[in-house]
């Protein structure tokens, strides 16, 4: 590959909105794992209908669109480094690969806790981006419109239709899954956190190429990249009437999509085309509501007076490493059988008012440790871990 690269004109300066929607990400990503019971999936064995609706509301709301923005603001914060690093004339990459070892020693930790852990996923996921971020940016939009479309669902549907006896893919993602269980019911936390770090690492990974996630995350890290390098998230030139067309374009392709997927995948009879087809499906309706989602803040947070509401958030964004395994220390302790243990007792609509009172708990603390500090106490020690040694 050729890389040719030429650093921005303008400085990158803290973008107040990327705060903003870095706090709708971790907060709803928060409120989704809380009725999941820290990915435990054990419940009271009576649910109500309140409960049920919780539950559907909640996924169709937040599942799979918060973390897509928090992928995308990921991206975001590499281009950001990396061009910061590149206007003094000095090259960030090993220094951000040498972050990126670092943050899988933040989800190996975080693994101790909580089985569902991204951290290490992305860190690996950051890995795979680095060799690709000196790329032009019609280079990187044509990488991440092969991701967009899901290539390895694309390869089971061709596959499925040249032999209709194949299964779906399975790589054991829910095996793994099922062997965690007895320990996080029963055991001691200790237990808990063996099978979480053995079982739930590559668990995680797993799953992630069978529904879609690892190729979107990846998509998400260069889409990210490419927001970063056309400064769409500053205040500047005609971005207000790009946001509206990412709005109004949204709005259409979720009308079409939403449809498609609920009725087409369960009209196919071809088990590996139907499954991957739903797969393709689901993830490409996420995505479009991740963007009116995006687009529509960044749209609001130009008005003063929905710019000083939306900003109660940003200091929760700014501290998303900390509320991230604050919330893997808080939930495990809460719903694992090594804590309280109210798996057994709390159903979804509980669970999503106790989330939402721990989210609220988060912002507080938030705004009060930064009117005190730079940054978060775990932000401080990634930050000073990865400028060790600074020449």
């Amino acid at each position: 590959m050729h890389y040719s690269y030429t650093p921005s004109a303008l400085p990158n300066t803290r973008i107040q909105v990327a705060d903003v929607l870095r706090g709708m990400a971790i907060g709803g990503i928060v409120l989704i794992h809380f009725i999941e019971h820290l990915n435990f999936y054990s419940f009271p064995e009576h649910l109500t209908a309140l409960d049920r609706a919780v539950w559907d509301s909640v996924f169709f709301l937040l599942a799979g669109k918060m973390y897509a923005i928090f992928a995308m603001l990921f991206g975001l914060s590499f281009f950001i480094q990396h061009d910061n690093q590149a206007q003094r004339g000095k090259d960030f990459r090993l220094r951000f690969a040498w972050r990126m070892v670092l943050l899988m020693g933040w989800g190996l930790l975080d693994l101790f806790f909580f089985n569902g852990d991204i951290l290490f996923l992305y860190a690996v996921c950051g890995l795979l981006v680095l060799p690709l971020i000196r790329l032009s940016n019609k280079t990187l939009a044509i990488i991440a419109g092969i991701l967009l479309l899901q290539p390895v669902e694309l390869v089971y549907i061709v596959l499925g239709l040249l032999n209709p006896e194949l299964k779906p893919l399975d790589l054991g993602s829910g095996a793994l899954f099922r062997e965690m269980m007895p320990a996080l019911a029963n055991g001691s936390i200790w237990e808990a956190a063996y099978v979480s770090i053995v079982k739930g690492l590559p668990m995680n990974f797993l799953w992630a190429i069978e529904n879609g996630r690892m190729t979107q995350t990846l998509f998400l890290f260069l889409l990210g990249i490419l927001v970063g390098r056309s400064r769409l998230l500053y205040d500047e030139g005609d971005h207000a009437r790009c946001w509206k067309r990412v709005l109004l374009g949204c709005v259409v392709a979720f009308a079409v999509l939403c449809p498609i997927y609920l009725f087409v995948p369960k009209m196919v009879q071809n088990a590996c085309v139907s499954h991957s087809l739903e797969v393709m499906l689901n993830m490409w309706k996420n995505m479009a509501m991740m963007l009116f989602v995006v687009a529509g803040t960044t749209l609001l947070f130009r008005s003063l007076r929905w710019r000083e509401r939306l900003l109660a958030l940003a200091p929760y964004g700014k501290m998303s490493l900390t509320n991230y395994l604050g919330q893997s220390v808080v939930g495990a302790f809460l719903f694992y059988g090594w804590g309280l243990g109210l798996h057994q007792y709390c159903g979804h609509a509980i669970s999503l008012l106790m989330g939402l009172l721990f989210v609220i708990l988060q912002v507080f603390f938030c705004r009060w440790w930064l009117a005190h500090h730079k940054r978060g106490p775990l932000e401080e020690l990634w930050y000073r871990a990865t400028w060790w040694r600074k020449s």
